[in-house]
């Protein structure tokens, strides 16, 4: 792979409330894109846990800089000689009820990159259907860009894809990765509009890992997890279940996308 194309995987798994078949399952998977070549990894939010309960992941929490969790995702990305994404793992904050949702990033040594703490908190009343995430869930408050051998990678995490200034923040970049847990109804109706207009609209790639399937907590998520390109073009895609979305992104096709439409240029605000 040369320095102006790079593999990419976007990992789909359907977490249970224990962490150690999610562990499983996230080894397993890993080791399926890293024998495809991928360079970049991104698992899915909340990877490591989809509790039968909100606060089954307060319970879990992890001080910032250790922990079995961090081990395991520091250990993976050093094992394969890969860039891997954290998905998210719950993190200890100043409030004993609550947990920061962090997306924390490890580099091909093992060593850690990057941590964003996810801003937007998804909250739903639709019918029967409620979420509040606020309920245990300290919000972030900053953006997050890393360099992946020399690919500008912006963080975000599921319902930051929501706001468009949070992507805005995070251009001009090569690739957003957006791990996230999408509920069925709102998967269905906004998922694929979503990743395509940031895609579209700051002229980058973006790789969506989600949870996709029927969990036993009874939870049904979207999944679809995705790549799509500058244009908008949706270059691949799983519906349901767990496996791997690989794909290349490309420099080249990002100053062409640009060239032929130079909209960042064309800003005035």
């Amino acid at each position: 792979m040369t320095g102006d194309a790079i593999a990419v995987a976007a990992i789909q798994m359907v977490s249970a409330p224990e962490i150690e078949p999610n562990l499983a399952s996230a080894r397993a998977l890993i080791a399926t894109a890293a024998a495809q070549g991928a360079r970049v990894v991104v698992l899915p939010e909340y990877f490591c846990l989809l509790g039968n309960t909100d606060h089954d992941k307060v319970r879990v929490r992890e001080s910032d800089g250790g922990g079995p969790l961090q081990d395991f995702l520091s250990g993976e990305a050093e094992r394969h000689g890969l860039w891997l994404v954290g998905g998210t793992v719950p993190l200890r904050c100043a409030r004993p009820s609550r947990v920061r949702n962090a997306c924390l990033v490890y580099g091909p040594d093992g060593r850690r990159r990057a941590r964003y703490d996810k801003v937007h908190l998804f909250g739903l009343r639709r019918g029967a259907n409620s979420y509040d995430e606020s309920a245990t869930i300290e919000p972030g408050a900053t953006p997050v860009v890393f360099d992946a051998d020399h690919w500008r990678v912006g963080l975000s995490v599921c319902s930051d894809l929501r706001i468009p200034e949070h992507s805005r923040r995070l251009a001009p970049g090569d690739l957003i990765v957006v791990p996230s847990a999408f509920t069925y109804s709102t998967g269905e109706a906004h998922w694929e509009v979503l990743l395509r207009a940031r895609a579209i609209e700051n002229q980058c790639y973006v790789l969506a890992p989600a949870q996709g399937g029927r969990h036993p907590n009874g939870r049904r998520t979207w999944g679809h997890s995705m790549l799509v390109d500058p244009w908008g073009e949706v270059l691949g895609v799983l519906p349901e279940g767990e496996g791997v979305v690989a794909g290349t992104i490309s420099k080249e096709r990002l100053a062409r996308v640009r060239a032929m439409l130079p909209a960042l240029e064309h800003r005035v605000m």
